[in-house]
């Protein structure tokens, strides 16, 4: 397949350039307030229905919005890269959310814990706190592919809160290298649903991440359970905040904290199931998977879902240059495009008939029919084979019928104008 830049975007430039979204960017801190205004606007209001605006804003306001809004293809020149990369601007951005996320956590913790809920406005605030956790992960994924220190252990402080922090190693270290292939957990394959992906990605990653740190500490002679070992570092500090919480607020609230944790961790199941759903990198001659490309993830330019999560969804830039900063991601030409942001996909997800509806049908487009070119679920192996090769068998038929009554009336054609 192939992959390039639109020609504006790698031409060289001597013109100075600045981002044009730049300050928009700073909006981003708002995000987490606003799914934590529920409670407060409850507290101003007496209103419970008020704890469920946060979950609308984000599961259906910002999938409309981005409908609104639609795609931005744009890409920096590629002679701004470079500064662009180094201007610690946005890295500040990121750095401040830790803390404000953390902040927001304990906030929900403590709401739940002093005030008397029903039973739906509890759901809410948890969904709520769980959209906070999956913020938490979102930034977490943009520290730890940082190499300075600093972005490391900010990464571990936030992914503590939701007990996620073993994905700072199963991902870097993981997923990035098994990706698009059957031994990867974190692939979604053609016909499996989310709710059969979940039970194969989470307790997958999890041993995925202690072996490969069990590795490292025996390559360091260490014990595996040594305090060098990052699994247990975010362990500690999990174990830490959970017991201040109970200390503080009684341990009844450990059924809210692990209830808003699944729902944050769910988020991240959410985003790796659609990010490379059904895509198989080819097998070489030898045995090894071909290098990841653009083309081996799913994208998305839908511009407030972008703006929301730190670009994430150039998910296709990402697998392939994943030091990359966000701000400098970019779109490619010929590269496997979603139909909506992120958070419009997860909804369609959490639908399996539709979700295969939709994205099956984009999913043969990229390999021409060729079902055998896609990571496909074993167990539905047989019941997919069957049914898109006669499908494909079909659509070629059509096409061949086509061909020849064009071929025909071009005959006929040149016969009447002889």
């Amino acid at each position: 397949m192939s992959l390039s830049l639109p020609e504006t975007t790698v031409a060289a430039t001597t013109v100075a350039w600045r981002d044009p979204g730049r300050y928009r960017w700073l909006l981003s801190l708002l995000v987490p307030s606003l799914v934590g205004a529920g409670p407060l606007l409850f507290m101003a209001f007496a209103d419970v229905r008020l704890l469920w605006l946060p979950v609308v804003l984000v599961y259906i306001g910002l999938p409309l919005l981005d409908a609104a809004l639609g795609a931005d293809t744009s890409n920096p020149p590629q002679a701004a890269v470079p500064a662009l990369e180094a201007d610690r601007y946005y890295r500040y951005i990121t750095w401040a959310l830790v803390p404000m996320l953390w902040a927001w956590f304990v906030f929900a913790a403590w709401f739940v814990a002093t005030h008397t809920l029903p039973w739906h406005g509890l759901l809410a605030v948890t969904l709520a706190t769980g959209v906070v956790g999956g913020f938490c992960i979102n930034v977490g994924h943009e520290l730890g592919h940082k190499r300075s220190r600093l972005e490391q252990t900010l990464a571990k402080l936030v992914l503590a809160p939701t007990g996620y922090g073993h994905f700072f190693i199963e991902h870097n270290r993981g997923h990035h290298r098994d990706v698009a292939t059957p031994a990867d957990p974190a692939s979604s394959r053609m016909g499996e649903s989310i709710y059969r992906f979940v039970w194969r990605e989470m307790p997958g990653a999890a041993r995925r991440a202690w072996a490969l740190e069990s590795e490292r500490m025996q390559r360091l002679g260490r014990s595996r359970w040594s305090l060098r070992n990052d699994i247990v570092q975010t362990s500690i500090i999990t174990l830490l905040f959970w017991s201040l919480l109970m200390l503080w607020l009684g341990p009844a609230i450990m059924l809210f904290v692990l209830a808003a944790s699944f729902w944050a961790n769910f988020q991240l199941t959410s985003a790796n199931y659609i990010e490379h759903y059904g895509i198989a990198r080819l097998r070489l001659p030898d045995g090894r998977y071909e290098p990841c490309q653009p083309h081996h993830s799913w994208n998305s330019n839908h511009l407030i879902s972008n703006w929301v999560l730190f670009q994430l969804q150039r998910h296709s830039d990402h697998h392939a240059h994943a030091a990359r900063r966000y701000q400098c991601l970019r779109n490619f030409d010929d590269i496997p495009q979603l139909p909506s942001g992120y958070f419009g996909m997860f909804l369609l997800a959490y639908v399996p008939p539709l979700w295969f509806r939709v994205m099956d049908a984009r999913l043969l487009a990229l390999v021409g029919d060729d079902v055998l070119r896609l990571n496909i679920e074993p167990s539905r192996r047989k019941q997919l084979l069957r049914r898109h090769a006669q499908h494909g068998a079909e659509r070629t038929n059509a096409q061949v019928g086509e061909n020849r009554a064009l071929s025909e009336q071009n005959c006929d054609a040149d016969t009447t104008i002889g």
